[in-house]
């Protein structure tokens, strides 16, 4: 009995609990029609708790289905952001339940949002990169503090690639504005140690950053720095280049009066680090302190002291020039007075009517004209050389021709002869080259309107008077072989009529050939110094132009040597012309 009024203890079911109901019934003694409205009251029950459960199943299905779909939808966004389809397994089949779709994208939006984070966070390491190369390059990285934004709605392979690309070719800016940047700084360090000046304080003037020495990659590297690096580099150029010049000018103007002064090589030492770069290039200057301000003030107050020590030093340095002149002179055979020059400066020097530089400037003015006109002579003195040496080589002949012994077995006799047969193919090219001489003579002469002058006389003279001496020793030739012809035909006939042959006589007459040689010869060798002679041969035009005195010239007494029977016929040399070179 127990048992049964306690169902709980068996199998409670819907049967089981109306059979229950059933024997409560009878036993209370219910009547049919409330046993039916109670019936009726508990299935009405039974329908709103099913209704219930119904509308809550489709409210948990709708609610599934809009999981499902938020899901596919986030998905689709990821995919379509991230833009790479084939990582991500996305479910297509219809025929699975809500809760099997769910479960199947669940782990490909947890892939697909742990893909994002990452990609985001490389975007934003790559963007970051970048702003900060731009903000170097623009020079205003220090005002760039605000969060960067990352547009997630392209987080493609292809955009972070566009932006690596991006990073790169900034990466590469960078590393060349850098190079440029360290290379700029070397030159200015290198410009101020020439110069002398303070580096650190014209470096840190463009950009702090610049003179740190702890880092490369700290220092600024945008476009005001290379700028500024720029017209830095220039403006010490320009200063390098204007420090040098006066350099330059200083060391010319030490070295100009050094050689002045004729200053001891000790003294000229102590500025050897001026005189050094008298010369040099600007790019080749790199010594360290080589165009200091204080160097160049040093040479400055050298050069004042030496100025005004060669205003002391004025007449020995004139006289210095006068005889650089007296020597220029005298190796192209231009006479000049020298003693009347000399008294003519020191008055100058004396009256103080003229300024010592202004007569320096005439004398260096008077060496360089003097040089000219010498470099114009060269050429016929060169040929006058040629000349005179041609000259006595023929003198040497002459004598050597009269040696009976000059075929004799004795010691040198082969090298004179040897001498000889240059000597005669030399003495066979002296017409030629008088020739020679004398149209170059002419034709300078009337380039510049005067007379070609040789030791104070005209050349042509001299080369008339050769010309003449030689004709006449060609003449005092045939005139001997004519004698001796006429002699060895006395002879014959004297062999014939006696019928003995007869020793030949040497035929009388002058042994020599008047001439002047400068050994002393009878071939007419002229002297390396000529004097006029206006009576020896009468007026004689010395060339077509009329320009030269109608003169003879007469070989001087000590280098003239004549037969006895014509000494008379010559006179004594009269005193040397002066001319003018």
């Amino acid at each position: 009995m127990a048992d049964a009024e306690n169902p709980l203890l068996g199998e409670i079911t819907c049967g089981s609990l109306m059979q229950k109901l059933q024997e409560i019934w009878d036993e209370v003694g219910e009547s049919d029609e409330e046993r039916d409205k109670m019936l009726l009251q508990i299935e009405q029950e039974c329908l709103d708790v099913y209704k219930r459960k119904v509308e809550q199943a489709a409210n948990s299905r709708a609610q599934l289905l809009q999981v499902l779909s938020d899901a596919k939808l986030e998905l689709s966004t990821l995919v379509s952001a991230l833009g790479d389809k084939s990582s991500v397994g996305i479910p297509e089949k219809a025929s699975e339940t809500i809760k099997e779709q769910l479960a199947a994208i669940a782990p490909a939006l947890e892939r697909l949002w742990k893909q994002k984070e990452e990609r985001v966070k490389e975007f934003s390491d790559v963007r970051s990169q970048i702003q900060k190369i731009c903000g170097e390059i623009a020079g205003n990285a220090s005002e760039q503090t605000g969060a960067l934004v990352v547009d997630e709605s392209d987080l493609s392979l292809k955009k972070l690639d566009e932006y690596q690309v991006k990073l790169k070719e900034l990466q590469k800016e960078k590393s060349d504005r850098l190079n440029k940047v360290l290379e700029f700084v070397s030159t200015v360090h290198d410009l101020c140690a020439v110069l002398g000046m303070d580096f650190f304080s014209t470096i840190t003037e463009v950009h702090s950053s610049l003179g740190d020495s702890t880092g490369v990659q700290s220092k600024s590297i945008s476009n005001d720095t290379l700028s500024r690096l720029a017209e830095t580099v220039s403006a010490l150029n320009e200063d390098k280049k204007q420090r040098l010049h006066k350099l330059q000018e200083l060391a010319t103007q030490l070295i100009d009066l050094w050689n002045l002064m004729d200053t001891p090589e000790e003294e000229r030492r102590l500025f050897d680090h001026v005189t050094c770069n008298s010369s040099a290039l600007v790019d080749k200057v790199t010594v360290p302190g080589a165009l200091a301000l204080d160097l160049i003030e040093q040479a400055e107050v050298e050069v004042d002291r030496l100025d005004k020590l060669k205003s002391s030093r004025m007449k020995e340095i004139a006289l210095k020039r006068q005889l650089e002149l007296e020597k220029i002179f005298a190796s192209v055979h231009i006479e000049i007075d020298p003693e009347a020059a000399r008294e003519k400066i020191m008055a100058l020097i004396d009256s103080g009517n003229v300024e010592p530089t202004e007569l320096l400037a005439d004398m260096d003015n008077q060496i360089m004209k003097a040089k000219e006109e010498a470099l114009s002579r060269k050429e016929i003195l060169d040929r006058v050389e040629k000349w005179m040496s041609a000259c006595e080589e023929e003198s040497w002949l002459e004598d050597y021709n009269r040696d009976e012994n000059r075929y004799n077995a004795s010691r040198g006799a082969h090298l004179n002869l040897k001498r000889a047969e240059k000597a005669r193919i030399l003495v066979n090219k002296i017409p030629g080259m008088v020739d020679t001489l004398v149209a170059k003579t002419r034709a300078w002469e009337e380039d510049r309107g005067i007379s070609f002058m040789y030791d104070g006389v005209p050349l042509l003279a001299m080369l008339d008077e050769y010309a003449m001496l030689r004709q006449e020793r060609e003449e005092e030739k045939r005139r001997l072989r004519g004698q001796k012809k006429v002699s060895e035909q006395q002879n014959m006939e004297q062999e014939t009529a006696f019928g003995s042959r007869l020793s030949p006589v040497r035929p009388a007459g002058p042994k020599k050939v008047v001439g002047p040689r400068a050994n002393g010869g009878a071939n007419g060798t002229p002297s390396r110094r000529l004097s006029l002679n206006a009576n020896q041969h009468g007026n004689r035009s010395a060339g077509k132009d009329g320009k030269r005195d109608s003169m003879k010239l007469a070989a001087p007494a000590n280098i003239v040597t004549v037969s006895k029977e014509d000494a008379a016929s010559h006179v004594s040399r009269t005193d040397s012309v002066p001319a003018s070179p």
